[in-house]
């Protein structure tokens, strides 16, 4: 169902006739063609094909027409094309990182600018708007969520053999431990991604910092206020290297994890028996799942546990943020649907897809594991971007990725650390 702020849309159409609005709207000149408003982003195939079909009511409702061009280019094709004088009229970006920069470099324009603060702050709690401001201006509209601090398992795997959910770092070792003392691997992992490869490994060692050093050990690394060859950051890529490094705890040793392809990896948890009984990755992973696997019944999740007993474990967090490159009328409509709750609710209804609008409660979830996903996110008591995306790209998809790779193949962790901090960019 339409909301009560995009069925005012609908209203003010006849007022100034096809596809305009009544905020200054000024008709084309060429009254033959239809008003358009377009979006670049990183998404492609099936999902481009839901964004189109998420954008259709606001066309019905408009008359204007949204052209949305999906590239895997993108994170090099929109700085080309802003910084010479084409940009299209929103981006989606998949790094917040990116729309910092943009930001910094005055090719994006405040939220404010375009829309009352009023209505985002309905739509998204205040965690998200900071996640979306740049030096205090609010770009980003937040589109979609993926809660990474996940481990999924075989329930009816656990229950057959007696194991545990753990609640805490201790206890997911010592189940690995158990396992492997009955002949078993305990983990699924793979960080192979083409020219990504990497990845994988930093969102573990994201993971484990956010558990080492909290949320302010965090925020001071993702600042650089503290170095990669920080302490805490030391520790936490060991304790990913104690699983990732080791043909006890990972299936294949290192040599396994650098060559296994990410969406590859968790498919032996579900031979039978498991190849592996646990695998830490985000709610996406599970479009890459067998058909005949049933996610909720045949595949469940906990969150990655704490390090210390009795403390709330932090969840880190990725996802999809749109920014706008022009104001026009119908940029500025269309920023004003995706703040309502139609597309929001199209996309969770479409997709393996957490929406962070605030109307999108977890019981707006047919999916239960997205569901108990949504109330993880809603619950937690800190939330935390992936850093990787918030760092300046030479470091965070760069250096940072590459890094992971060179350590869990075996270089010196002392070495690593020290040619990732070198290559921060001097001035960021």
């Amino acid at each position: 169902m339409v909301n009560a702020r995009f069925q005012r849309l609908r209203s003010l159409i006849p007022l100034v006739g096809l596809g305009s609005l009544a905020i200054a709207c000024t008709p084309s000149p060429d009254t033959s063609r239809p008003p358009t408003v377009t979006i670049l982003g990183s998404i492609t195939g099936d999902g481009q094909t839901t964004i189109e079909q998420v954008m259709q009511p606001f066309t019905d409702a408009t008359g204007i027409e949204v052209i949305y061009e999906g590239t895997a280019n993108f994170a090099t094709l929109l700085p080309v094309r802003a910084t010479a004088g084409n940009p299209p009229d929103l981006a989606l970006f998949p790094q917040p990182g990116l729309m910092a920069d943009l930001a910094r470099q005055g090719e994006l324009v405040p939220l404010t600018e375009l829309i009352e603060r009023s209505q985002l702050e309905t739509a998204f709690a205040q965690t998200w708007l900071d996640l979306g401001t740049v030096d205090g201006e609010l770009y980003g509209l937040w589109s979609r969520a993926d809660v990474k601090s996940l481990v999924w398992y075989r329930p009816d795997v656990f229950e057959a053999e007696g194991y545990a959910v753990p609640t805490t770092w201790d206890e997911m070792m010592a189940l690995s431990d158990r396992l492997i003392s009955e002949g078993k691997t305990p983990w699924c992992l793979g960080i192979e991604s083409g020219a990504a490869s990497g990845w994988v490994g930093t969102d573990w060692i994201e993971d484990i910092v956010l558990r080492e050093g909290g949320t302010d050990i965090y925020d001071r690394w993702v600042a650089r206020d503290i170095p990669f060859t920080h302490p805490v950051i030391k520790t936490s890529f060991e304790r990913f290297g104690a699983i990732a490094r080791s043909s006890d705890y990972a299936l294949g040793g290192a040599i396994g994890v650098i060559s296994t392809p990410f969406g590859d990896s968790p498919q032996p948890l579900f031979s039978n028996p498991p190849g592996c009984y646990l695998h830490r990755q985000a709610n996406f992973i599970s479009t890459f799942f067998p058909e005949d696997v049933e996610v909720g019944t045949d595949v469940a999740i906990f969150p990655l546990p704490s390090i210390e007993p009795d403390s709330d474990a932090p969840l880190l967090i990725a996802g999809t943020v749109f920014a706008a490159l022009s104001d026009s009328p119908e940029t500025r409509a269309l920023v004003e649907y995706l703040t309502t709750v139609e597309p929001h609710q199209r996309w969770v209804e479409s997709e393996n897809y957490i929406s962070p609008h605030q109307s999108i409660t977890p019981d707006s979830y047919t999916n239960p594991l997205l569901s108990q996903q949504a109330e993880l996110l809603a619950n937690a008591t800190s939330i935390r971007f992936d850093a990787s995306d918030l760092m300046p790209g030479a470091v965070g998809t760069g250096t940072f990725w590459s890094g992971v790779v060179d350590y869990v193949g075996g270089a010196d962790l002392d070495g690593v650390l020290q040619a990732i901090d070198t290559s921060w960019p001097e001035n960021e």
